[in-house]
């Protein structure tokens, strides 16, 4: 077991006698001073602290007069937890309690007999793993999630006063908004890093600026962890969105006025894959291919029949809104028969892919672009995986084609989340987030609504609203936000309404699993769906949902 040890000036000779008598029994890494010169104590703490954050140390110890300053400074690091201690009960219960992992003394508090005493007990004293223990010692870590950005309270109130408002919506709504989820604490404090200082334009080993090593480093475990994670040759990791991430895909390959075919927005497709009033419809044409009316699935015959007529220079599978397997083997096998290039936008199933829970496109697709949110559950930002053969003009396209300097906190922020996505907990959330958008269309069926498709095989479904109750996806998104909620409305295949009110709602289950939900607590937020779509104007089944709602999201706190 390795202790790290450390004091300042004043508590020198104490850190001497707690090293030698530590010794026998443990491995010590002492962090300094080397001598009673007169010193910062910050500078000790800090070293301390490192080390039991990093996991280098299992425990610390730090030494100063009163142990008071050394303390405040050690818990300011996350996943420290330092606690002063006179005795040797107070060790014992700040361990059992707490949970603490670095003791600090006062050299003019106790004698060095019973500093070593009390630094035994605190050793050797397991942790109270009972359940009110370690759900005090959670919320301790957690702060309410405030912690990241508690300087703004000072600093900046009113962007303060909008974090603190969106925290505690995140805590107290259902969310099932399909394109969205919660980031991990690693990912955001990397995304709101230093890295953020630093101008790069250009790629690692290549910049335009000097002093670019650090974001260098991060850049290259983006990169090389994106081709790990989905088995790709080649990963630009420096798009600020999707919708860019697919613009330097269209720059790279073809040219303004060329032709794209891509699933209608209306069918499910993405407005960067087409749309009129976006860039891709103005400089491309764009020929849309539908789903079956009948079975509201991709129709691969037909597709391949329309791609040989169109040839297009692209064809672009992946969607916004379809809940089915997309089948990229048999796309593939289409674009060779028609000639063109292969492209895939995974952003809504690409936690999926990760995790094991739907096909791969990248062994298919020349190119797979992707967000990093989503089912990925990353920094919001985009990313392009590609062919070998492909990577110096996709490179070029981003920049300088399109982009001048990337956003290195971001990427270091993708960095964390495919590392994150390396844990095998991470296939288990995966193949959790199907399971449970299946359980929760199931639920929503089973009361009678009708759902595009008739089922789901990924994260979302649709649900016709307007057929089965007569309303519009508008009506029913904002009485079920009133209800505690969040869904939205959304355009089903052939859709009579305008897309401003649509026939449809579109419902996706990644972030409630991101929060721990199974089965259970689907089949209990689908029936509340139900209630209040069945009472779309009942305000009083709405205010009766959102306070079982409230109750059981408090069950299931947002990481």
């Amino acid at each position: 077991m390795n202790i790290a040890i450390a004091s300042d000036h004043g508590g020198f000779e104490l850190k001497s006698v707690l090293a030698n008598a530590l010794a026998e029994g443990y491995k010590i890494l002492d962090k300094g001073p080397s001598d009673k010169a007169s010193c910062d104590y910050p500078d000790y703490a800090i070293a301390v602290a490192k080390s039991v954050a990093s996991g280098e140390a299992d425990f610390g110890i730090l030494v100063c007069r009163s142990g008071i300053g050394m303390s405040m400074v050690a818990n300011r690091f996350q996943n420290v937890r330092a606690a002063i201690c006179a005795t040797t009960d107070a060790a014992t219960v700040t361990r059992q309690h707490n949970g603490a992992n670095v003791l600090c003394l006062g050299a003019d508090v106790v004698s060095p007999n019973y500093a070593v005493e009390i630094a035994k007990a605190f050793l050797t004293t397991p942790v109270d793993e009972s359940e009110r223990h370690a759900r005090r010692r959670w919320k301790l870590e957690r702060a309410e999630r405030l912690s990241d950005c508690s300087g703004l309270m000072h600093d900046d109130p009113e962007v303060f006063a909008a974090i603190e408002a969106q925290t505690k919506q995140e805590d107290a709504e259902i969310n099932l908004i399909a394109s969205e989820n919660t980031s991990s604490r690693a990912c955001r404090e990397a995304a709101g890093s230093v890295l953020m200082n630093k101008y790069a334009e250009g790629y690692p080993g290549k910049r335009w600026y000097s002093g670019c090593l650090p974001v260098d480093a991060a850049e290259e475990l983006a990169r090389k962890r994106a081709c790990e994670l989905f088995g790709a040759e080649h990963a630009n990791v420096q798009p600020h969105c999707g919708s860019s991430a697919n613009m330097a895909v269209y720059f790279a390959t073809i040219d303004p006025g060329d032709t794209i075919l891509s699933m209608s927005l209306d069918q499910g497709g993405h407005l960067s894959h087409g749309s009129p009033v976006n860039f891709s419809g103005k400089l491309y044409n764009i020929v849309p291919y539908t789903v079956d009316r009948g079975t509201e699935r991709l129709d691969y015959d037909a597709l391949e029949r329309q791609a040989l007529e169109v040839k297009p220079k692209i064809l672009l599978a992946g969607a916004s809104a379809y809940p089915r397997t997309i089948d990229f083997k048999r796309i593939r096998e289409i674009c060779d028969k028609a000639g063109c290039i292969m492209m895939v936008d995974m952003a809504h199933i690409a936690g999926l892919v990760a995790g094991g829970a739907h096909p791969s496109p990248v062994p298919y697709a020349d190119f797979v672009t992707t967000t990093t949110h989503k089912t990925l559950g990353g920094p919001r930002g985009g990313m392009v995986l590609c062919k070998e053969k492909w990577a110096k003009a996709l490179d070029s396209a981003v920049f300088p084609g399109m982009q001048g300097g990337p956003l290195e906190n971001i990427i270091a922020a993708k960095a964390v989340c495919f590392r994150e996505w390396m844990s095998p907990e991470k296939k288990g959330y995966a193949q959790q987030v199907v399971k449970n958008c299946q359980v929760l269309c199931k639920t929503v069926q089973d009361r009678g609504y009708r759902i595009v498709s008739g089922g789901t095989d990924n994260h979302l479904f649709l649900v016709d609203v307007k057929s089965t109750k007569g309303i519009t996806g508008k009506e029913a998104a904002a009485a079920l936000d009133a209800a505690g909620i969040v869904v939205n409305k959304n355009t089903i295949p052939y859709d009579t309404e305008s897309p401003f009110r649509t026939s449809g709602i579109r419902v996706g289950t990644a972030s409630v699993t991101t929060r721990g939900m199974k089965e259970g607590e689907m089949i209990k937020i689908g029936t509340w769906i139900a209630d209040v779509l069945d009472n779309v104007a009942d305000a009083s089944v709405q205010e009766r949902v959102k306070r079982e709602a409230k109750e059981l999201v408090s069950g299931f706190p947002v990481p």
